[in-house]
């Protein structure tokens, strides 16, 4: 009779999978709750120590690490020795192994959780029986998740090898990622030596960035909830891989922002900002940045979407609109257009992005910390004669909250709750300068307006272009060599320039 090992955490689909392995011929052997689960449902199964000869014992530390359960797992078939050495030791080979592992992440979600009660869900039985089976899977079932026992019951009917080398396969990617969760745990260091992601794939992409390129989208075990990876998609197509980066450059752009908000994102940058006093304020302010260029963008919003404003939305061609969530007659209105994808997603008291963040390069990956910094008028060194209202000390820090946001060499034109203008992605800082001018100036609001850039001004030329277009006050990280020739050229035009120290490259 051939013979399957049972120890699930998971009882899901448990007792009609151990059915369809009775009906094809199975012995069933189990251990603590799953033998509990079996034998209430009147299922014939038996005990690990009546196979082993030896108790379960440590509080279930130890339960099938014995010869008589891995040598039955591990032993080749097509191997007279190992098959005589089994027959001598009156060892029966285990030709199925269903386990599923301890919740050790589930139980570190817990806010409360003491170490002691995350080390005791640190499975070792289950990861050693499952990647046994999965080494041995020319002649062993290796099965660790519930959603495949239907698939597995048909493959034994075939006797389906390919199967049986895929869900190795899957054993050694779900003990992988389990062990990568523990390292996390134990030892939180941003760089650690050994750098073990583990992501479980959400869904193939339609395609990648350009329609030849293969794509899928993955998630972390525990996204945050206000990560894009948390957010639920209420209407619309499927989101596509550009759509899930501007989506997730959007939400990092409304977390600097706990005033109703709205940001706009065209190709990772913003086209406009605003803030109001109410949602609609926002919107209009956020629109009005840009007209043109929020055809097609991504919108976040950081309060629910009302009537009114779904009607103003409503009147444009928008990839994803993203809130907290959509009033009712607001919903209807939007879900008109069969290809907007609305979304909703945690927004209330959004911490800013903590750990780190990595960029693919071919060979290797690069980590960084997030830029969380934000400067505020007490963190600005006025450089000039002319100090900043405190009008334009507002506008300042708006402007360089957002300007992090941009792809450098970055310049944004803004009023204290609106951006007028954006330069992003030029090879120098003066293009970037008459970008943002250029766009600024046909804005009705633009009287006062200020300038912010990511990095320092290498020359004055783009102090004397900003002069010469109305900029009135400007902020900059400062730290060039010819930064007195910028300060010269501000006091010249009676501008107003601090500086903070900090700079904020996005390449």
């Amino acid at each position: 009779m051939k013979r399957a090992l049972l120890s699930v955490s998971d009882k899901t689909g448990l007792i009609s999978f151990a059915k369809g392995l009775i009906d094809r011929g199975f012995e069933l052997v189990s251990t603590g709750g799953t033998h509990r689960e079996l034998a209430a449902a009147g299922i014939a199964v038996t005990s690990v120590e009546e196979v082993t000869g030896f108790p379960e014992m440590l509080d279930g530390r130890v339960k099938t690490l014995h010869p008589k359960i891995h040598a039955g797992i591990l032993a080749r078939r097509d191997d007279p020795d190992h098959m005589e050495a089994l027959a001598n030791h009156d060892i029966q080979p285990v030709d199925l192994v269903c386990v599923n592992l301890y919740p050790f992440a589930a139980t570190i979600k817990r806010p409360d959780v003491t170490r002691a009660e995350a080390i005791e869900q640190i499975d070792i039985g289950g990861p050693s029986a499952l990647r046994a089976a999965a080494k041995n899977s020319d002649s062993v079932w290796a099965v660790v998740d519930p959603a495949d026992y239907e698939a597995v019951l048909t493959g034994l009917d075939q006797d389906d090898a390919h199967l049986r080398q895929k869900l190795a396969a899957k054993v050694f990617a779900i003990t992988a990622a389990y062990d990568a969760q523990i390292v996390h745990y134990l030892d939180p260091e941003p760089f650690p030596e050994h750098f073990t992601p583990t992501y479980t794939k959400r869904q193939d992409l339609r395609y990648g960035e350009n329609s030849h390129q293969q794509a899928a989208f993955y998630v972390e075990p525990d996204p945050n909830p206000t990560s894009l990876a948390a957010a639920k998609q209420l209407h619309g197509k499927e989101l596509s891989y550009n759509n899930i980066k501007d989506a997730d450059a959007a939400l990092a752009m409304l977390r600097e922002f706990s005033e109703p908000a709205v940001v706009a994102v065209k190709h990772m940058n913003p086209c406009g900002i605003g803030l109001g006093k109410t949602i609609e304020g926002a919107w209009d302010k956020a629109y009005a940045a840009d007209p043109m260029s929020i055809f097609g963008g991504i919108i976040a919003l950081n309060r629910p979407v009302d009537l009114a404003t779904a009607e103003k939305m409503h009147k444009l061609f928008l990839e994803i609109i993203m809130a907290p969530a959509f009033d009712d007659d607001a919903y209807a209105v939007l879900a008109k257009k069969k290809n907007v994808r609305l979304l909703t997603i945690n927004t209330a008291d959004t911490p800013a992005e903590l750990g780190t963040e990595t960029t693919v390069i071919y060979g290797g990956l690069l980590i960084q910390t997030r830029d969380n910094q934000t400067e505020t008028p007490a963190d600005m060194t006025v450089v000039t004669t002319v100090k900043p209202t405190d009008e334009q000390l507002k506008a300042l820090a708006f402007a360089q909250t957002v300007v992090k946001h941009v792809k450098s060499n970055a310049i944004v034109v803004a009023q204290a709750d609106q951006t007028l203008g954006i330069g992003a992605g030029q090879m120098n800082r003066i293009g970037s300068v008459e970008l943002a001018l250029t766009q600024a100036q046909q804005n009705d609001n633009f009287a006062g307006a200020v300038m912010a850039s990511d990095a320092f001004f290498p020359m004055d030329d783009c102090v004397d272009y900003a002069a010469k277009h109305d900029i009135k006050a400007i902020i900059q990280p400062g730290g060039s060599i010819r930064d007195k020739d910028s300060i010269e050229k501000a006091n010249q035009y009676g501008i107003a320039m601090v500086t903070t120290g900090v700079r904020h490259f996005r390449h």
